[in-house]
């Protein structure tokens, strides 16, 4: 057969799949279907301790699967590390280049603040990579605290709390809805800006999401030392999406 009309060889596909918030019965069946079936497992770590994405994944991870682990510095000012990107990507080559497909996990949804943005950077342009949505933190918190986040015709701002706080209130006070990610250290900020855009009294405060040690306090309850990574405040200007204005 001639080089002409031999067929391509076929390469691999790296996936990148949302595996949700915590709870490991929120993944999509389509992440569980391409986690059961894909040869090479990969996920992000803390340089020490257990990748959360992994824990999450662990009841869909047959045994007996490659995994590459992506050990990611977690000091806000290292982050992103984009030498840690540019090692896994390299990684990844050598199994896509056989033809082994790659799941790559990831907590929540790959492309909401997703880290995995920094891989589909340096993969898409040279080989297959598809998005699996997952469930999100926001949708997840939602839920949980069982407020919808917007109704009608509202428009929903999402907020990183590291903002400016003189930012933080002036997207506050423009929004219809509101939800606040990575609150982190900034929890005094936070309640500063939404007193500040008068939407303080109802503001909703939930950490660790569809966990077994979930928790959902009243701002005011929350430390104002550090809340956790895995936190969120919801707040809406008619108090709750419902309402008739």
């Amino acid at each position: 057969m001639s080089d002409a009309i031999r067929p391509p060889a076929r390469t691999g596909t790296v996936w990148g799949i949302g595996v949700g918030p915590g709870d490991p019965e929120l993944i999509t069946l389509k992440g569980a279907r391409l986690l059961a079936e894909a040869p090479v497992i990969a996920y992000p770590a803390p340089e020490t301790g257990d990748s959360f994405a992994r824990a999450i994944a662990a009841p869909h991870i047959p045994d007996g699967r490659t995994e590459i682990v992506m050990a990611m510095p977690m000091v806000a000012e290292r982050f992103p590390a984009q030498e840690v990107y540019d090692r896994a990507a390299a990684a990844f080559a050598d199994h896509l280049a056989a033809g082994r497909d790659i799941a790559v996990l990831c907590e929540g949804d790959p492309f909401f603040y997703g880290s995995f943005m920094y891989l589909f950077a340096r993969l898409a342009e040279d080989w297959p990579v598809r998005v699996v949505p997952g469930v999100s933190s926001l949708v997840a918190c939602a839920a949980a605290l069982e407020t919808p986040l917007v109704g009608r015709n509202d428009v929903l701002t999402v907020l990183p709390a590291p903002l400016d706080e003189d930012r933080l209130v002036a997207h506050l006070t423009r929004a219809d809805a509101a939800a606040i990610v990575k609150p982190g250290r900034h929890i005094a900020k936070i309640r500063r800006a939404l007193a500040a855009a008068d939407l303080a009294a109802d503001a909703l405060y939930i950490e660790r999401a569809t966990l077994p040690h979930q928790r959902i306090l009243p701002l005011d309850a929350v430390d104002e030392g550090q809340a956790p990574y895995f936190s969120m405040i919801l707040a809406h200007r008619r108090g709750r999406a419902w309402v008739l204005a």
